[in-house]
């Protein structure tokens, strides 16, 4: 039932990062893995460390947010690898910026890239997946669907957004055998993170890792790879009753208050 043998994932943005720990976890349940990136680069970069996994993915140069290039790579990977069976909306941007310094054209591309990018992907997804009988969506949430937190005001409006989004598309496509589900992670360790994992200059953590570990009963950043079994699981025939679900990967952040000051 965990097996994604024959099953072809679209995962966004998966050149690096929580993307392609997500990808490598799927490729080695079996699936067939298409993604993209927004620069050429990029996705050069991907398809090596794809092959140095002894992953044979496909990758394509497409910016999320524009509705007609993404059209036409789902047509592309449908003419080229097959009709997509699994799509993870995994591309994403943060800008840490107080909201009254924030200006509405910084809120807007946040909501574009984490909101819209969603929506328009899983949009062209979904007339082929309705068509073949099943299909599986996987958005990207965060535990800012949940909290808020200073300076990332359009990040939380995004992926709140995105929460919604995940329930409605269940609410909508679900009639149809199409599963759409959310996973939030916790704080990733990550080597864009690792600037605030270092230890300072007195030996001391830093503040921010200090913060972190506080508040998670795990006591620790979690690692990308533990995020790739519920993406299995979301993704495969074994979580065909679960929909309109978000999974919050936190390390149990979410259900803790944090530790008494001493």
């Amino acid at each position: 039932m965990f097996r994604l043998d024959g099953k072809i994932a679209l995962i966004t943005g998966a050149s690096y990062g929580i993307g392609f720990a997500i990808a490598k976890g799927m490729a080695n349940a079996g699936a067939t893995i298409v993604f993209n990136d927004i620069k050429q680069e990029l996705v050069d970069k991907g398809l090596e460390a794809y092959k140095a996994e002894g992953i044979n993915a496909r990758g394509y140069v497409c910016d999320v947010t524009d509705e007609d290039a993404v059209n036409a790579m789902v047509a592309q990977i449908e003419k080229e690898v097959g009709v997509i069976d699994i799509l993870v909306n995994n591309a994403g941007i943060i800008k840490r910026i107080p909201m009254t310094e924030m200006s509405a054209a910084e809120f807007r591309q946040v909501i574009d890239v984490d909101l819209n990018a969603p929506f328009i992907v899983s949009k062209a997804v979904i007339p082929a997946m309705i068509k073949k009988g099943h299909g599986k969506i996987i958005n990207i949430c965060s535990m800012m669907s949940e909290l808020g937190r200073e300076t990332v005001s359009a990040y939380a409006a995004a992926k709140g957004g995105l929460k919604m989004l995940t329930r409605n598309i269940c609410s909508e496509y679900g009639e149809f055998n199409i599963q759409c589900n959310g996973i939030g992670p916790g704080y990733i360790a990550t080597p864009q993170t690792a600037p605030l994992r270092e230890p300072q200059a007195d030996g001391s953590k830093h503040p921010f890792d200090s913060f972190i570990c506080a508040k998670t009963p795990a006591g620790r950043w979690l690692e990308a790879e533990e995020l790739t079994g519920p993406a299995v699981f979301l993704a495969s025939d074994a979580s065909n009753a679960v929909n309109g679900h978000i999974l919050y990967v936190d390390g149990g952040i979410l259900a803790y208050i944090g530790k008494q000051p001493k």
